[in-house]
């Protein structure tokens, strides 16, 4: 079973980790436009693949389909900016597994990322950094004896380690103190954003958690500092979980409200879906609602999705066609055994 679709001690506030480290070759120039270096780059990497193993394979964006494209996207498994600047261009290595993804050709020659289910920094890190060293020594890097990793972005260059974990914080927002966290993630000199990164909105009270600094400190200063900060907020989501469970009748009718249009609407829009999920996963985390498991509620959360709808379905649809599917995928999931 992917990742994603797998549940953890933390599950009930903490979605997944991402390691992503930034590299680049030593023999290339940074920031790749000629088609020619391009190739040479990609040649490089396919050459090398049996050395670096891992089961990866090697994928060209521009022979994917656009569903296939974004439904990586909306697993978080490629940047939505890669999927449209480096439509024509870009090419990632995956795993069967989709554990381990490298976006090649972006933003730095390799952005290597390995996910997991949960709060679980320092394994997704030992992998993360087993892989590195494998690839480093197959394709050599481009390093400073004092600065570290040499990224296209300043803010990259050093460790080149943006480590991530993604939260579901509805209790928070319910109670009116998200706002006060994320002012508080900022002054301890972390980023918090949407599900998608910089410059994205907040959808169904998903937020991305990572670390600022990646000059002048270690992998696992950076990876003890993020722990620390992301499981005081556990603790605070969950403290504000049992001042709204207070109020049982009030949070009931919340979320079987939520419960009730998922599994008799006709018609659904994903903006809608993700908000009514997000209730509806409060609800199943507090024992509340017992119709569904967590491992529906990651099925819904995946296939509501636009890609992932007509990813499930193999078919593309447009957005009505979008809204009625995704109303009979909800309902069908919910009522499997």
């Amino acid at each position: 079973m992917n990742w994603y679709l797998q549940s953890s001690d933390d599950c009930d506030v903490v979605k997944s980790t991402r390691i992503r480290l930034a590299r680049n070759l030593s023999e290339f120039p940074f920031n790749l436009e000629k088609k020619e270096e391009m190739e040479k780059l990609e040649n490089k990497i396919k050459d090398n693949l049996y050395c670096i193993g891992y089961g990866l394979k090697f994928l060209k964006l521009k022979d994917m389909d656009n569903i296939t494209k974004m439904s990586l996207v909306e697993k978080n498994l490629i940047s939505p900016e890669f999927a449209l600047k480096r439509s024509k261009t870009g090419s990632i290595l995956i795993n069967e597994d989709e554990n381990i993804c490298i976006m090649v050709g972006g933003k730095d020659h390799l952005a290597i990322q390995v996910f997991n289910c949960g709060i679980d920094l320092e394994n997704t890190l030992n992998l993360a950094i087993e892989l590195d060293e494998k690839i480093g020594e197959s394709l050599g890097y481009a390093i400073h004896k004092k600065y570290g990793y040499l990224t296209s972005s300043p803010s990259d260059v050093g460790t080149g380690l943006k480590a991530s974990v993604m939260v579901h914080l509805p209790a928070l927002s319910k109670t009116k103190n998200i706002r006060k966290i994320l002012e508080a993630i900022s002054d301890f000199g972390m980023n918090i954003r949407g599900v998608y990164g910089e410059n994205n909105q907040i959808q169904g009270d998903i937020y991305q958690i990572s670390n600022k600094q990646t000059l002048g400190i270690t992998e696992k200063e950076i990876i003890k500092n993020l722990n620390i900060i992301v499981r005081q907020v556990i603790e605070q989501e969950r403290q504000a979980r049992k001042l709204l469970a207070k109020d049982d009748l009030e949070l009931e009718d919340i979320i079987y409200r939520s419960y009730g249009i998922l599994t008799n609407a006709r018609k659904i829009s994903y903006e809608e879906a993700r908000e009514l999920l997000s209730n509806i996963k409060l609800g199943t985390d507090l024992g509340i609602l017992k119709e569904l498991t967590d491992l529906k509620v990651q099925k819904l959360y995946l296939y509501s999705k636009p890609a992932g709808l007509q990813k499930y379905l193999g078919k593309q649809y447009d957005r009505l066609e979008r809204d009625i599917k995704r109303a009979e995928i909800i309902k069908q999931i919910i009522a499997e055994k």
